[in-house]
């Protein structure tokens, strides 16, 4: 530790750092911790935070079992900071860092509520096999008007013509440009905190944008979505606008994704176990997409985890409704893009843009790791257009639910006390969600049931 405290010390100096933002990623993703004076944040011991943030519903309350899963004294955790995540905050006024750090309980254990725990957890069962995953995530977001009463509904930002968008603009030049000045700040804020963004493309709906990163280690990956998000989000700020990760934003336009691109490796000879020299795919590869289509059922609210998301995961606005698989198909939900050997891989197309990215990444390895070590066999290919065929997920948060901790080998991979704190926390929000009466149903319901 005295080791990580010095390399730390030596970056905020080189950078003249005044205050240090210590950061915990949440159960929805997003960021929780403390500020702290730089000179503090050297001086003292490991900062503290109370386990009880780790599993709070997406509105700050709490479950009512929420006393099963923490310490009833609400106790502390202790905060561990991850060198690799140092990064300064490019929007901040004064020269600021930023540090994700890994939540530990009293005893020195990484804490199992915490997201990164989760991820950090299949990725050691990787490890144990002697195999190492690679991702490579695509983060959809739309840009919106500002929004200052939540009655009313979303709508695109005049770009820099001065005009919304209508039209349906799939990898549109002009329409990008037409945000330039939050794309440059976006991409120069994201150069600041050396981020692995590769290529932004303007998606299917009105002001939808589509960020790709570089493929990589899983957990630095999921780090630098979590990071990304807090980038846009803060961009968008700057010029007067929202930036939303929500799924299912506006009613007229498609929803955004968290596409995520897998790959293995072995870790004795570094190659690629999806294909042979000769371009053909191994049976590791048929059984990893097998595990993904055995276990997405009972996962699908680690990709979907809103009450909103669910909009998304319905028939006829390109997403996924079943577990069909094919090569270059994007209509099925798990897509094997053409690509040389050494590159192949597959893409889950299940996640959410809402999705937490530690957990989403954790639930899509765990899945064809149980595939490979089970030796599953996926179904055919699919040929055609798949979202014309039956729906086969959940349609509803409640409904995703309810087979979470079917599987004994999934409850040892995430721990059953994640399992079970993550599902009583999302049926809160189910619950409390349909409380709700919808405008939709005083207007069709009110006079005429």
């Amino acid at each position: 530790m005295d080791d990580v405290k010095q390399v730390i010390r030596d970056w905020l100096k080189q950078h003249q750092i005044s205050e240090v933002e210590v950061l915990v990623p949440d159960l929805t993703g997003n960021a929780r911790g403390k500020f702290i004076p730089a000179h503090q944040f050297l001086n003292d011991s490991l900062p503290k935070l109370p386990e009880s943030i780790l599993v709070q519903t997406v509105t700050g309350e709490y479950s009512d079992e929420h006393w099963e899963f923490v310490e009833p004294t609400d106790t502390d955790m202790l905060l561990k900071p991850d060198v690799s995540t140092l990064r300064v905050v490019p929007w901040a006024r004064e020269p600021t860092a930023q540090i994700i750090h890994d939540c530990y309980n009293l005893k020195g254990d990484l804490h199992p509520l915490a997201s990164r725990t989760i991820l950090r957890k299949v990725l050691a069962a990787y490890s144990e096999a002697g195999l190492s995953p690679v991702v490579a995530p695509e983060v959809e977001f739309y840009l919106v008007a500002r929004n200052l009463d939540s009655d009313y509904e979303l709508e695109p930002p005049a770009g820099r013509s001065g005009r919304k968008e209508t039209a349906r603009l799939s990898y549109g030049i002009d329409a990008v440009a037409e945000f330039e000045d939050f794309v440059e700040d976006m991409y120069e804020f994201a150069d600041a905190q050396e981020l692995d963004v590769d290529t932004l493309i303007h998606e299917n709906g009105a002001a939808q944008m589509e960020i790709n990163f570089r493929h990589g280690d899983p957990l630095k990956l999921a780090d630098q979505v979590f990071v990304f998000k807090r980038t846009v989000r803060e961009t968008a700020h700057k010029h007067d606008m929202y930036a939303t990760f929500m799924a299912k934003p506006m009613r007229i336009e498609p929803g955004s994704a968290l596409h995520i691109h897998q790959s293995v490796l072995d870790v004795e000879t570094g190659r690629n176990i999806f294909a042979k020299d000769d371009g053909s795919f191994t049976p590791a590869l048929l059984s990893y997409i097998a595990g993904l289509q055995r276990y997405t059922p009972e996962l699908i609210s680690l990709y979907a985890p809103n009450v909103n998301s669910y909009r998304r995961l319905a028939p006829d606005i390109s997403a996924p409704i079943n577990l069909n698989w094919g090569f270059d198909n994007r209509t099925t939900a798990f897509r094997v893009p053409h690509s040389a050997p050494d590159h192949t891989r597959v893409e889950n197309r299940f996640p959410g843009a809402d999705a937490n990215p530690y957990l989403a990444i954790a639930a899509s390895l765990a899945s064809g790791l149980l595939g490979m070590r089970e030796q599953l066999t996926p179904t055919e290919p699919h040929a055609g257009t798949a979202n014309e065929d039956d729906v086969e997920v959940a349609r509803t948060l409640e409904e995703g639910l309810r087979n979470l901790r079917a599987t004994p080998a999934l409850c040892d991979l995430f721990g059953d006390l994640f399992l079970r704190a993550y599902t009583a926390v999302k049926l809160d929000e189910f619950e409390e969600f349909n409380r709700v009466i919808s405008s939709w149903e005083r207007e069709h319901l009110l006079l005429q049931v």
